[in-house]
C-alpha cells in the first residue's frame, strides 16, 4: 500500500485537470467535485468546474456523462440529492477509477475530496503529513 498525506494533489487525466489539490477524507464514502451550474441534459451532465488555484480550470466547463444519482449525507448532516460521474483519479503512483459526485464546496478549502471508497485496500494515510506524493 501507498503511504499518502491528509491533503494531495491528484489528477483526473481523462478530464485534463492535473495537480488539483485534494483533501484526503476517511469520513466520506465518495470523493466530490467542487463545481456549480450544474445541469442535466439528458444522459449528461454539464457543470462548471472550481479551482482558484488552477486559472486554466477554474470556470471550465465540463460535459461527462451520468453516472447515477444518490442521497448523499453532508459534512452538516444535511441529505442532498447528488450526480455522480466516474474518472480515472491519479493519487501519488497509482490510478483508478473513482464515482465523483458535484458539489458546491465553496465554503471548503480543497476543491476535491477522496472518500474512503476509493482510498480503500489501496491506502494508508499519515494525517500528521500532507503532500508527501508530489516527489513521486
Amino acid at each position: 500500500m501507498e503511504v499518502i498525506g491528509y491533503i494531495e494533489r491528484v489528477d483526473l487525466p481523462g478530464l485534463e485537470l492535473f495537480a488539483l489539490d485534494a483533501k484526503i477524507d476517511t469520513g466520506a464514502d465518495s470523493c466530490s467535485m467542487h463545481c456549480d451550474d450544474i445541469e442535466v441534459e439528458g444522459e449528461n451532465v454539464i457543470f462548471t468546474l472550481h479551482d482558484e488555484v488552477h486559472p486554466a480550470y477554474h470556470g471550465k466547463r465540463l460535459t461527462l456523462p451520468i453516472y447515477k444519482v444518490k442521497n448523499v449525507k453532508s459534512s452538516n448532516g444535511s441529505i442532498e440529492e447528488r450526480i455522480f460521474v466516474k474518472s480515472m483519479v491519479k493519487l501519488g503512483c497509482k490510478t483508478y477509477e473513482a464515482e465523483i459526485s458535484l458539489t458546491n464546496r465553496e465554503n471548503m478549502k480543497y476543491p476535491m475530496l477522496i472518500g474512503r471508497r476509493f482510498l480503500s485496500h489501496h491506502y494508508l494515510i499519515d494525517v500528521s503529513h500532507k503532500y508527501i506524493t508530489k516527489d513521486k
